[in-house]
């Protein structure tokens, strides 16, 4: 493990990642590897905990001062008042109208609290966070020049033998700075609405190390036989099999926490007052989220995938046009006749070692959960059976009795 050095607050611009030297490497569009060649191998490596991730695309902020957690507790949805060193959790920043607006992975070492983003929220949250501190003693900081991110499903720091990690992750006032995903059990003070007994985050081991950026050329110079890695299309067909929701393609300008199911890991029910917690608690307590995340596995027979955004239709009928009938298998040209009805959209899609192809999808909540659906592509309508991950009974904990109306008569 390495220190951690000064602050760097210049953010760098456009990614280059020095792993775009590695053999097959293609690009995802934000500069770090989407495959290296062979995109359900490299998946196969890193499920098992045989390789390792390139994500040097994403952010890093730090906030510092001994008002650092008591800060961020009263802005966000996640108790972070008592975050012991080294322990991980994660935070939403929510709008007025309990709407989400930014996430971030949370870790802290004592004297630091690292949060880590997505690239695109560097700038906006940094800014925010810089706009609230008032009085309070706290420093915000762009950490994204100097620090980048490795994502495994395994423990980068060795396994106790001796012997030197091929990883130099980071080390802050004795902390290693490696947040390990709480997305794997319900944490305290959160709920989960979907079923617990067969939850498939139970065996998530996801990980983000953090590293110098000076310290990646020589990661990307090892030999494949050393330090295998694979690209961000194998880390999206795990976390789609996990039912893991990401701000970047779950979230749009409507989502509340409930939709996704992230009261599991990210918000603290019993914390306190923070922007939107009237919502969150008013969803939660007595009301339904309006839409509802559930995993769609795909008719692959045309070997079609949708992209994200595309229209979730309740399935076409052959033969009919009720809903309640069984499709046909492969795609449906979409026509007149069949006039699909939309009910929602695809969030994130991939195709998995062993499921397929698999999508995460918001829904609204009224859609049937045994209703055939179908995505559309082009002209085609893609099959797609439901998984469901949040329920059309979400919500409502509280129980509250419906009252009696006005003048009404009790027979």
């Amino acid at each position: 493990m390495t220190d951690v050095g000064d602050p760097t607050l210049e953010t760098t611009g456009p990614v280059v990642s020095p792993f775009s030297s590695r053999d097959g490497f293609v690009d995802d569009g934000s500069g770090v590897a989407a495959h290296y060649g062979n995109p359900l191998g490299e998946q196969r490596l890193l499920a098992r905990g045989a390789a390792v991730v390139d994500l040097s695309d994403r952010g890093v902020l730090t906030v510092t001062g001994p008002d650092r957690l008591s800060w961020l507790n009263s802005l966000t949805s996640q108790a972070l008042v008592a975050l012991a060193p080294g322990v991980s959790t994660e935070t939403l920043l929510l709008d007025a109208n309990g709407r989400l607006e930014h996430a971030a992975r949370v870790l802290d070492d004592g004297e630091t609290t690292w949060l880590l983003v997505d690239r695109s929220e560097v700038d906006p949250l940094g800014t925010w966070l810089d706009r609230m501190r008032f009085m309070l003693r706290v420093e915000v900081a762009d950490r994204t020049g100097d620090v980048a991110t490795i994502g495994s499903m395994h423990d980068l720091l060795g396994g106790g033998d001796g012997a030197d990690p091929l990883v130099p992750v980071m080390t802050s006032h004795d902390t290693a700075l490696v947040w390990v995903d709480p997305w794997h059990e319900v944490t305290a003070g959160g709920h989960s609405y979907a079923d617990s007994d067969r939850h498939p985050g139970h065996d998530w081991t996801y990980r983000e190390s953090l590293v110098r950026r000076s310290d990646l050329d020589a990661l990307a110079a090892l030999p494949a036989e050393r330090l295998a890695v694979a690209g961000t299309l194998a880390l999206e067909a795990l976390r789609i099999e996990a039912w893991r929701p990401r701000l970047s393609t779950e979230v749009d300008e409507r989502t509340i926490p409930h939709e996704l199911d992230w009261m599991r890991s990210a918000v603290h029910l019993t914390k306190g007052c923070y922007r939107g917690q009237e919502t969150v608690a008013k969803v939660h307590n007595i009301g339904h989220p309006p839409r509802r995340l559930v995993m769609l596995h795909l008719d692959g027979s045309d070997g079609v995938l949708p992209e994200r955004g595309a229209e979730v239709v309740l399935a076409p009928v052959a033969g009919g046009a009720s809903d309640e009938a069984d499709t046909a298998g492969g795609a449906v040209p979409v026509t007149e006749a069949t006039a699909p009805r939309s009910v929602g959209h695809v969030t994130s899609v991939a195709l998995h070692h062993e499921l397929g192809p698999v999508a995460l999808a918001l829904v609204k909540r009224g859609t049937d959960e045994s209703a055939p659906l179908a995505v559309v592509v082009d002209d085609l309508m893609i099959a797609a059976a439901q998984e469901i991950v949040v329920p059309a009974s979400a919500g409502a904990a509280a129980g509250v009795p419906r009252l009696p109306r006005l003048g009404a008569v009790r027979r």
